[in-house]
């Protein structure tokens, strides 16, 4: 799977105008599931970010995780992060997961992320989405796991 993680002051998810979900500081969370992705993988990805120590402690140094400041989770699909630009000047998406897959792989993260932490906010796979946010730092993190 691959992830980037955000810090934000705030993010929201709107669809066709309206809010589908919004969290105060915490993490923007964008997921990628690859061919060959499992659930164990996702479960993975979910326990590394919760325990990334990416917030400032009182000392100023990235020393706190997501559970020591309160902070929520926006979870967010987003295919686009397994684009190859390697050739031409149109992205590649094909080492995406095909949409059933990834749907159920995004759905795992989620459920995830909901039992191990609150609150827990979400996209809506597949959807036209517009994402704004607060990037805090900015902290920006890429991940890759992979089995």
């Amino acid at each position: 799977m691959i992830a980037l993680v955000q810090r934000v002051a705030e993010a929201r998810v709107e669809i066709a105008g309206s809010v589908v979900g919004a969290i105060g500081h915490g993490l923007l969370l964008f997921v990628c599931a690859e061919p060959g992705d499992t659930e164990q993988i996702a479960d993975k990805l979910v326990a590394k970010v919760l325990g990334l120590r990416i917030f400032a402690d009182a000392a100023g140094k990235m020393n706190l995780d997501l559970a020591a400041v309160g902070g929520g989770v926006l979870v967010v699909s987003q295919f686009t992060l397994a684009a190859d630009t390697t050739r031409g000047n149109r992205p590649g998406f094909s080492a995406a997961a095909a949409p059933e897959p990834g749907r159920r792989l995004y759905e795992r993260v989620l459920a995830t992320a909901r039992r191990l932490h609150a609150p827990v906010a979400s996209g809506e796979f597949g959807a036209d989405m517009q994402v704004s946010l607060v990037n805090d730092g900015p902290v920006t993190i890429p991940m890759t796991l992979r089995a």
